[in-house]
C-alpha cells in the first residue's frame, strides 16, 4: 500500500498474511470460501482497482489503487486519487517495498519496511493487505463465527456474503465484525466492510477486476 504521499494500499482491511497478523488462527469454513479458492487455483495474475475509505481515530483517508498481481509474490500499487495521489509500490514477497511518491518526487525510489508508515494506509494497511487472496484469507483464519448469506446485488452483480464476528478484537486490530461480498459469477471479492464496534473503520470496493491478463516479472 502507499501512505501519506506515499505507496500504501489498503484496499482493503484487518490485518493477516505472515507480514501482519499475529493472532491464532482458525479454520473457518463457508461455500463462498470454497468457490473463491477454486477460482484462485485458475488465477495466474490479475489487475483491479481497489477504492477505499479508511478511518482511524477522527482522522479519515479516500482513495483509488490501482493493483497488479503476479503468482507467487509480485504485487504493484499505485495512488490513482485521494492522499498520496502519484505515489507506487512494489512487493516482491518479504519484507520490504521499493516505491516512489507523486508529484516532483517520483523519480526517487527507495526500499522501506512493509510496514514503514510511509508505505501503509492511515490503519497501517500494507500492499500484501489488499491482495484479493489474502482478503478472502481472512475470514478463513481469524477466529469467530462465520457465517453465509445471500448478499443482494452490487452494482448489478449478485452476491454471497460472509460475515465474520471476531472472536478476539484486541488482536484483530480493534475489529470486531467484517463482512466480504462476493460475486457469485466470478466468486472474486467485490465489496468488504470492517467494524470496530459501531463504526465503519474501513469500506473497501473492487472494481475493474481482469483475471489472467498475461503479466510478466517485467510488469513490476
Amino acid at each position: 500500500m502507499l501512505a501519506h504521499r506515499w505507496l500504501s494500499i489498503v484496499a482493503a482491511a484487518a490485518t493477516l498474511s505472515a507480514l501482519s497478523i499475529s493472532a491464532a488462527r482458525a479454520d473457518n469454513s463457508a461455500a463462498a470460501i470454497t468457490a473463491f479458492n477454486k477460482a484462485w487455483a485458475s488465477t495466474n495474475d490479475y489487475t483491479c482497482q481497489l477504492h477505499s475509505h479508511e478511518m482511524q481515530g477522527d482522522k479519515t483517508q479516500d482513495r483509488v489503487y490501482q493493483y497488479s498481481f503476479m503468482k507467487p509474490n509480485f504485487a504493484k500499487t499505485l495512488i490513482m486519487s485521494g492522499d498520496g495521489q502519484g505515489s507506487g509500490g512494489v512487493w516482491s514477497g518479504g519484507d520490504t517495498v521499493s516505491g516512489h511518491q507523486g508529484g516532483i518526487l517520483s523519480g526517487l525510489h527507495l526500499t522501506v519496511s512493509v510496514h514503514d508508515p510511509r508505505a501503509t494506509s492511515i490503519r497501517g494497511y500494507t500492499i500484501p493487505d489488499g491482495l484479493l487472496n489474502v482478503i478472502v484469507g481472512r475470514y478463513a483464519t481469524i477466529p469467530g463465527t462465520l457465517t453465509q448469506a445471500p448478499g443482494g446485488k452490487i452494482g448489478g452483480v449478485l452476491t454471497d456474503r460472509l460475515d465474520l464476528k471476531v472472536a478476539d478484537p484486541s488482536k484483530n486490530d480493534g475489529i470486531t465484525e467484517q463482512i466480504l461480498y462476493l460475486s457469485q459469477d466470478t466468486h472474486f471479492p467485490i465489496r468488504q466492510i470492517l467494524y470496530s464496534g459501531n463504526q465503519i473503520v474501513l469500506d473497501q470496493s473492487v472494481t475493474d477486476l481482469k483475471t489472467n491478463v498475461g503479466l510478466t516479472q517485467k510488469d513490476f
